[in-house]
């Protein structure tokens, strides 16, 4: 009997003792299950940015393509309308298309009869509210180059003498007025709107065209381009 506690007795203190040890073990070795240590974060790369490639604008003057002996058109060209385009529609360049009409009061004017001397036709109507305007400054300019022999003609189209001659009493103007009554010379200058002008040189040939509704700087121009070596003013 007491051979047999003895064994018993043996086999627990074993027991024991092989636990201790094995505990000590584990108490050695790394945890399995501790946690990966964690990247500190990175900054993302800063992108490169590209320039714009919208359209800067240059502050730098651009110069105009056309050339210098460029047709005068004074005005009226629709935009995008060249240059010569715009002067054959004044017929700048070419002879003045033929012009006789009867004038108010009596008498008759004949473009040709007027050749060697600078002329400025103006085709208008008296229901127009430019030829309100335009015409007392075409007759101070009448007035002021009539030493170098300029000639201002308005040509009314379409309308009857008598209204007329009310239109430019009313106005105080005394310019030799044509009056085309059919609307052929309209149509042989091809002035379809009104008013128009044309800048007729001394021997007879458009230098320059403008619509109507203009004022007195772009009839100094017109006129500086049949007056050669004088200075027009406004």
């Amino acid at each position: 009997m007491g051979s047999k506690v003895a064994i018993a007795a043996g086999l627990v203190t074993g027991v024991i003792v092989g636990g201790m040890v094995v505990g000590g073990l584990v108490a050695f070795l790394p945890a399995t299950g501790a946690a990966a240590p964690t990247p500190a974060p990175t900054a993302a790369p800063t992108m490169p940015v590209a320039a714009s490639s919208s359209p800067v604008a240059s502050s730098s003057p651009v110069a105009s393509s056309a050339p210098a002996d460029s047709p005068s058109v004074s005005a009226g060209a629709s935009p995008g309308t060249s240059a010569a385009t715009a002067a054959a529609a004044f017929h700048v360049g070419q002879p003045a298309p033929r012009l006789v009409v009867p004038t108010v009061g009596g008498g008759t004017i004949d473009i040709a009869s007027l050749k060697g001397q600078p002329v400025w036709v103006n085709f208008m109507a008296t229901w127009c509210p430019s030829s309100v305007d335009e015409l007392p400054l075409m007759a101070a300019f009448a007035a002021r180059y009539a030493d170098k022999g300029l000639v201002v003609i308005p040509v009314d189209v379409r309308e009857d003498e008598a209204a007329v001659a009310a239109f430019t009493d009313g106005l105080g103007v005394s310019l030799p007025t044509g009056l085309d009554k059919d609307g052929a010379a309209q149509s042989a200058w091809g002035a379809s709107a009104l008013p128009v002008h044309f800048w007729i040189d001394k021997d007879g040939i458009v230098r320059d065209g403008a619509l109507g509704g203009i004022g007195p700087d772009v009839m100094a121009t017109g006129l500086g381009s049949i007056l050669p070596g004088v200075t027009v003013t406004p």
